[in-house]
C-alpha cells in the first residue's frame, strides 16, 4: 500500500471514511489472527477478553506488530501528517453467530478531546468483515457535523458498554456498508456517524482497532494522558510518551497496563462508570 493519493485525501475530507484499504495480505492477516487467539488460549486464566479491549498495546506487545506497521502508517500519515501517535489500540471481536450489535456514535464523544480533525480511527480486518459479519456502517459526510447528544440505553445487546447512541435521528438509507476482507483496512473520522450490525456467519469478525492522533492534538481532562510515538517527533508534550513492553501479560506490562488506563481514566472518564467507557467507540 503506498502512501494515499490526492483523491483518495480528497475522499476522505469529503466523506469522512476511506476504504477498502489493501495493507495486511490474507496470509498476514491470518497470522495476526493466530496469534490473538493464542493469547486467548494461552492465558484462559487472565481476563485477556478485557485486556484486548482496553489498551490492549499496554499489556501485550502483539497488536504492535500492526500499529507499527509502514503500510499502516504510510495511510496514517496521509491524513494526519509526519508526526503519529497511537492513542489506543484494541480488538473488537463479534463471535460467530451473534446478536450482538453497535449503535450509531460517534467516537470523539467519549475521548476526552476537542473534536477537532486531529485523530483517526484505522479498522484492520483479521477475519472477514462482509456485511453478513456486521461489518461497520458509515454515514458519510456526517463528520462535518459537530459532536451531537448520546444517550445511554444500556441494551443487552449493544457492544458499546453502556449502549450508547446517537439521539438525533439518523437516516438508514444514507449508510455506506464499510465491508472488509482480512488484511484491509477503513480509515474513518472521530465524529463520522458509524454503527455495525450482527455477525451471522459462522465464522468471528475479528477487527483491530487502532487509534491514532497528532502530537498537538488537545487533552480537555486535568489528569495525566499518554501516547505511543509511532513516527516522527513530539514537539508539545501534551501527552506523556509510553514505550510498550515485550512480551504478553507480563508483570510489568500488568502494572504499566493498570497506571496508563488508570490515569487515562481520570483524564476522560467524566461522567462515566469506569474506565471501559473510555474506548467503546468502534463497531
Amino acid at each position: 500500500m503506498p502512501h494515499l493519493t490526492d483523491a483518495q485525501k480528497d475522499a476522505y475530507a469529503r466523506d469522512g471514511f476511506l476504504c477498502p484499504l489493501d495493507i495486511l495480505t490474507p496470509k498476514e492477516a491470518a497470522t495476526e489472527r493466530a496469534l490473538v487467539e493464542g493469547l486467548e488460549r494461552d492465558h484462559a486464566d487472565r481476563p485477556v477478553a478485557d485486556y484486548l479491549r482496553l489498551a490492549a498495546h499496554m499489556a501485550t506487545d502483539v497488536p504492535l506488530r500492526v500499529a507499527r506497521d509502514p503500510r499502516v502508517l504510510d495511510a496514517v500519515e496521509g491524513i494526519l501528517g509526519p508526526d503519529i501517535m497511537l492513542w489506543s489500540c484494541e480488538y473488537f471481536i463479534k463471535e460467530a453467530c451473534s446478536h450482538k450489535v453497535v449503535s450509531w456514535h460517534q467516537d470523539l464523544t467519549y475521548w476526552g478531546m476537542d473534536g477537532s480533525d486531529h485523530e483517526v480511527t484505522a479498522w484492520v480486518a483479521l477475519s472477514d468483515a462482509s456485511e453478513a459479519a456486521g461489518c461497520m456502517r458509515f454515514v458519510p459526510g456526517s463528520h462535518e457535523r459537530q459532536l451531537v447528544p448520546h444517550e445511554d440505553t444500556f441494551a443487552a445487546d449493544n457492544l458499546l458498554s453502556r449502549g450508547q447512541e446517537i439521539a438525533v435521528e439518523v437516516d438508514e438509507a444514507d449508510a455506506v456498508a464499510a465491508a472488509l476482507s482480512p488484511g484491509q483496512m477503513s480509515l474513518h473520522h472521530g465524529r463520522l456517524f458509524h454503527a455495525s450490525g450482527p455477525n451471522t456467519t459462522a465464522d468471528r469478525r475479528i477487527g483491530l482497532v487502532l487509534r491514532y492522533i497528532r502530537p498537538d492534538t488537545p487533552s480537555t481532562g486535568q489528569g495525566k494522558d499518554f501516547g505511543v510515538l509511532v513516527r516522527g517527533i513530539d514537539r508539545h508534550g501534551i501527552r506523556a510518551t509510553v514505550a510498550p513492553l515485550l512480551g504478553d501479560f507480563t508483570p510489568a506490562q500488568m502494572r504499566l497496563y493498570e497506571e496508563v488506563t488508570g490515569r487515562q481514566a481520570e483524564v476522560l472518564a467524566s461522567g462515566l462508570d469506569s474506565a471501559q467507557d473510555l474506548y467503546s467507540g468502534a463497531a
